[in-house]
């Protein structure tokens, strides 16, 4: 726990930009919440790798929401299963399952259609919201805290002491 609370803020602390790592938050939520094994998420794979994403960031994030994937799979299922049952798709359905590669993508699973759906209304709303918390934390709560007393308290604890081991791993970024 206290690695992991270490790597939080090695990540919040860094010179990486905020839409880095709000990209990264975004994309382990997309590859978190929705079942693994699915062709999207080889997809969200490739995009963190290509794109200037925050892998740490990424890494930490996308355990934290497959974590609460599990508590949240029954709210999935329903939401997949109205959006499959809507008389107003069917049409859609069929006709896209009828194509040669569309089951390969394993959309007909409720789950995962209804987990892609909560994570495609989602997406923008925390890339921004993340971008203004880490931007409002580097400019007001950061410069706070490393001046206040619990700020040179907390330098005194392991915490501090496994961020700065942390933070050494990067190579100087």
């Amino acid at each position: 726990m206290i690695e992991l609370v270490a790597n939080l803020l090695k990540i919040l602390n860094s010179e990486t930009e905020p839409r880095q790592i709000s990209l990264g938050i975004c994309f382990a939520m997309v590859a978190g919440l929705t079942p693994l094994w699915r062709p999207h998420n080889l997809l969200i794979l490739l995009l963190v790798l290509v794109l200037r994403v925050n892998l740490s960031a990424f890494i930490l994030a996308w355990g934290v929401f497959s974590a609460i994937a599990y508590l949240i799979d029954p709210l999935f299922h329903s939401l997949g299963l109205a959006i499959l049952n809507a008389d107003g798709l069917k049409g859609l359905w069929t006709t896209l399952y009828n194509h040669p590669w569309f089951p390969l993508t394993q959309f007909n699973h409720s789950i995962t259609m209804g987990s892609l759906a909560v994570t495609a209304v989602l997406f923008v709303p925390l890339l921004l919201l993340g971008n203004f918390i880490i931007r409002n934390y580097r400019e007001h709560i950061l410069a706070y805290v490393q001046k206040s007393r619990l700020g040179q308290m907390l330098k005194a604890t392991k915490i501090f002491e496994t961020y700065q081991t942390l933070r050494g791993w990067g190579g100087g970024r």
